[in-house]
């Protein structure tokens, strides 16, 4: 008998398969799992002399994590330049950003991101705000959704963004009573200040590439979809960097790309997907799929909805936000990449974007035929209760980021007085989209929110922020629609994986490939509302170690 490389064993196994762990022994060879067995005797034979044994000690062994929509090189920017993801008040913010722009004079933009709406009043902060921490330079700050900015006066003057200054289609600057612009800019707006930001440097991508994979694999992530490769915003176009790592050997984990759609164009640019998606292919990297943002957030009311949102007083507005693509031709568009072998990867928010997306694959359907590209759509907000068992029928993934679905001061204060009851009821239905047979896959949006996929997976079973997670004490939100934690842990795994098309990972059997995870404890034998405080130990990709936890003291 050959020797395996690696064996786990002593502990129990989530193969992702559709039962609950059990105890169990893993042996790995050549970066493949070789042997599974519930008996650790089993296992005995495929240990020699060089093989790595993995004393698990009632320890959990996984499946990799597949996060299917991250931002990993955005996140990886924030992380250089200014981050403020770990304050959160106005005056935390303008410190740090004083702070990071006194230590970097030779600067001649003030870059960062990560500021949560619900800091400022309205979810809007000032320039005059930032004029207290930069006011020599431009600054240009994206909020943590990446669907709003924060400029100071500098930028705004360089910009030439004046009351005369006309909102574009696809968004809208934020004005004072005559109409002078304020300093938040939403959604399209950006791009009236992110198209002057100097140009990202190829050394600067990679490197956020690289730290930002390093802080995946120490979550367990082992695989994701980046969920914009292309032109969107000032983080620009980090294929590149993706290729050269790909080929360099630096890319440990597998990535697949989803390429921008230019909403400023049309169906003229599907040849340059085209072109693009056969240049980008190497390694562990594949730019296989198509990302629509088909809308905006709730927060600033650029979410498609179907019924108009509410004032602060309960009365019905004329806005019921923006589909960023015309609902007859996203179908057109969807039908044509449906066609050519592409995933579409939507973005949608409100129940207006949820509905047009379906829409759009329901025709593709039709016309195309059945196929195996696996479309899905992510966030689902608000999902109108009709279009609940759409998403089974016609085949199209829901991609939950869980960790929104708790109640927290943006939800409080910003989106539930404008949605109303009964929209409000309507938000992450993710128990209703499980009864009814969706396929679940899961991600975080990091930079937008955490990526540690234990803390989005406590919310989804239990409707409340994982601990150390909290802003403030609140009541489970909507927990008739928690799912149990196999359902949550499954998706999180082999939903992604499927969702990936990285069919030889996401499970724990003979023949997969050995992407494994220790984590510290077994969250299935605790206290549910203990979930969230599951760590990461160990990472493996094809059975190379490429995270271990520093040593407890």
């Amino acid at each position: 008998m050959t020797f395996a490389d690696l064996v786990f064993t002593g502990g129990p196994v989530f193969t992702a398969t559709g039962d609950e762990p059990c105890r169990g022994s893993v042996a790995v060879r050549d970066g493949r799992i070789i042997a599974v067995s519930s008996v650790d005797a089993d296992i005995q034979p495929f240990i020699g002399p060089a093989t790595e044994v993995v004393d698990l000690d009632g320890k959990l062994l996984i499946p990799g994590f597949q996060d299917a929509h991250v931002h990993a090189v955005w996140g990886g920017l924030d992380l250089i330049r200014c981050d403020l993801s770990g304050d959160s008040t106005r005056d935390e913010y303008v410190a740090r950003l004083k702070n990071y722009a006194a230590a970097n004079p030779e600067l001649e933009w003030i870059l960062g991101g990560g500021w949560n709406m619900s800091a400022f009043p309205g979810g809007t902060p000032t320039a005059s705000d930032l004029d207290l921490a930069v006011a020599d330079r431009p600054a240009f700050i994206p909020n943590r959704d990446g669907h709003g900015a924060w400029v100071n006066s500098r930028a705004l003057e360089i910009a030439g963004i004046t009351a005369e200054t006309p909102d574009p289609a696809d968004g809208r600057i934020e004005r004072d009573a005559d109409g002078n612009p304020t300093g938040t800019l939403h959604e399209g707006a950006m791009s009236l200040v992110n198209t002057l930001l100097p140009e990202t440097s190829p050394e600067d991508y990679s490197r956020a590439l690289l730290i930002g994979q390093e802080y995946l694999h120490s979550l367990g992530i082992t695989a994701w979809q980046d969920a914009i490769l292309g032109g969107y915003g000032d983080a620009g176009d980090a294929t590149p960097a993706y290729m050269a790592a790909a080929e360099s050997g630096e890319l440990t984990a597998r990535v697949v790309g989803a390429l921008w759609w230019d909403r400023t164009r049309g169906p003229e640019q599907i040849p340059e997907l085209v072109m693009r998606r056969d240049k980008n292919a190497t390694g562990r990297f594949a730019a296989t799929s198509v990302k629509i943002m088909q809308d905006g957030v709730a927060e600033n009311f650029t979410a498609a909805m179907l019924e108009p949102y509410l004032d602060g007083c309960g009365h019905h507005t004329d806005n019921s936000g923006i589909s960023f693509v015309d609902a007859a031709q996203l179908i057109s568009n969807v039908t044509e990449l449906d066609a050519l072998g592409f995933q579409v990867h939507f973005h949608a928010i409100g129940d207006r974007a949820v509905r047009e997306c379906l829409d759009a694959v329901e025709a593709a359907r039709a016309i195309n035929g059945p196929n195996d590209n696996r479309h899905h759509i992510a966030h689902l907000q608000v999902v109108h209760p009709d279009d609940i068992h759409r998403f089974a029928e016609i085949g199209v993934t829901a991609n939950l980021q869980s960790y929104w679905a708790a109640l927290e001061p943006q939800m409080v204060d910003l989106t539930l007085p404008f949605l109303g009851d009964p929209r409000s009821s309507w938000q992450y239905p993710w128990a209703d989209l499980h009864r009814a047979g969706t396929h679940l896959a899961s991600g975080s949006d990091w930079s937008v929110s955490s990526p540690d996929p234990m803390a989005a997976i406590h919310v989804a079973v239990n409707r409340r922020a994982a601990p150390g997670h909290e802003e403030g004490d609140y009541d489970a939100f909507l927990p008739e629609q928690s799912i149990d934690l196999l359902t949550a842990m499954t998706a999180y795994t082999a939903g992604s994986a499927f969702t990936n098309h990285l069919d030889a990972t996401g499970t724990i059997a003979v023949g997969k490939l050995a992407d494994l995870v220790v984590l510290d404890r077994n969250p299935f034998a605790g206290a549910t509302a203990d979930i969230g405080r599951t760590r990461t130990e160990q990472t493996f990709v094809e059975g190379e170690r490429v995270y271990r936890a520093p040593a407890q003291p």
